[in-house]
């Protein structure tokens, strides 16, 4: 299980309130949102089995982190608020919170790119440095319908493992962080990597120049590093200041 380097302080509920509601508005900037749908969700610091999602009805683009709500691992609201909550949603942000207590935020899509990407039976190919981020840290769902019963949930804690993320098919992708930051980061190399891959594909019947697998294990671990440091940290107060710019009010 991954571990907090011991020079991270540990984070407020109001940081991390600030984190969720920037992702959920530059999610909205860069196209990603599907009208009321998908979530991005992040635990509550000193509150185990409990995190924080967007409350059903508001779009990306409106979200605040005074607007967040509470809710336990059965998905059941737990601030007094009475909001609603959209029960498809923390039946896999609360499967994976639940089997991976030590992350932060979970992060789920359904982007034009990445639904197109989950339509492909080779997924994501190391055909982009992008994509190499990801090489051997993406597992795959298998496509059950909209409806996830405990059984399914237990099999989608299996496929995502201790990995980055998933590709569930026929459906969207799905990226995790031990920081907001962490998780929005992934999102955005794995649509770049679809988009490219996609591109690609378009262009040439298919074909695409791929790495091999020697190669593109190593331009991973190259770009994860030590783990001294984690995806996110640098790009994260650059994305805040242009949340700022682009998108006032998130910090609400």
């Amino acid at each position: 299980m991954l571990r907090l380097p011991s020079d991270r302080a540990p984070r407020s509920e109001q940081q991390v309130r600030v984190d969720l509601a920037a992702a959920y508005r530059l999610a909205a900037l860069a196209g990603w949102d599907d009208t009321v749908y998908t979530h991005l969700s992040a635990t509550v610091p000193g509150e185990p089995g409990v995190y924080l999602i967007n409350e059903f009805g508001l779009g990306f683009d409106e979200m605040t982190a005074s607007s967040l709500v509470k809710v336990n691992l059965r998905g059941e609201v737990v601030d007094g608020s009475g909001r609603a909550v959209n029960p498809t949603g923390f039946t896999i942000h609360g499967a994976v919170h639940a089997a991976r207590p030590e992350l932060e935020c979970v992060i789920h899509l359904h982007t034009p790119w990445g639904v197109a990407l989950s339509m492909l039976p080779k997924g994501l190919q190391p055909g982009s440095q992008w994509a190499m981020r990801l090489h051997g840290r993406l597992g795959r769902h298998r496509y059950e319908g909209l409806s996830l019963g405990v059984d399914e949930q237990q099999r989608l804690v299996v496929n995502l493992g201790l990995l980055d993320g998933l590709i569930l098919e026929n459906h969207g992708t799905l990226t995790v962080g031990r920081s907001v930051a962490e998780a929005f980061m992934l999102m955005h190399v794995l649509e770049r990597a679809a988009q490219a891959q996609l591109h690609a594909m378009a262009a040439t019947g298919g074909h695409i120049a791929v790495a091999s697998d020697e190669l593109a294990s190593r331009t991973c671990r190259q770009w994860a590093g030590d783990g001294s440091e984690w995806d996110g940290d640098v790009e994260w107060p650059a994305l805040l200041r242009r949340a700022d710019r682009l998108t006032p009010g998130y910090r609400d």
